[in-house]
């Protein structure tokens, strides 16, 4: 098998992987994931494609994150692991879309207004 790339985006953050054959080690930024990614929530959410297609520890992955915080590179992560997995067997593309990992979620933070102290919120009106 050949190296596999794939991209995930999620608020502000961007994930780019390159999957190859190998035990399961994911290094993130040239950091192993457990000490990148130290919530256990956000692991579980990243590793959770692996376990829908059965595929634990049969893929080395080499990943470069920029940009967000923590928890939109967590969600970008997975979303570029789910479009690798389907790039490497398009037979498993039903059970990761059944699971909603293949959506790319497009919510966003609003713009701030100008003449207003955040995206909605207004100043307090006075009529006098």
């Amino acid at each position: 098998m050949e190296i596999v790339n794939a991209i995930g985006r999620r608020k502000a953050s961007i994930a780019r992987i390159y999957v190859k054959e190998g035990k399961g080690n994911i290094t993130v930024n040239k950091k192993t994931l457990e000490e990148y990614f130290t919530v256990p929530e956000l692991k579980y959410q990243i590793l959770r494609p692996f376990s829908v297609v059965e595929a634990e520890n049969k893929y080395d992955i080499n990943v470069n994150l920029k940009g967000g915080g923590i928890k939109g590179q967590a969600e970008a992560l997975r979303l570029a692991i789910s479009r690798a997995l389907v790039k490497i067997n398009p037979d498993d593309k039903g059970a990761l879309k059944k699971e909603g990992f293949l959506t790319r979620d497009a919510r966003v933070v609003e713009r701030k207004k100008p003449g207003q102290p955040k995206a909605r919120k207004k100043f307090q009106f006075s009529k006098r």
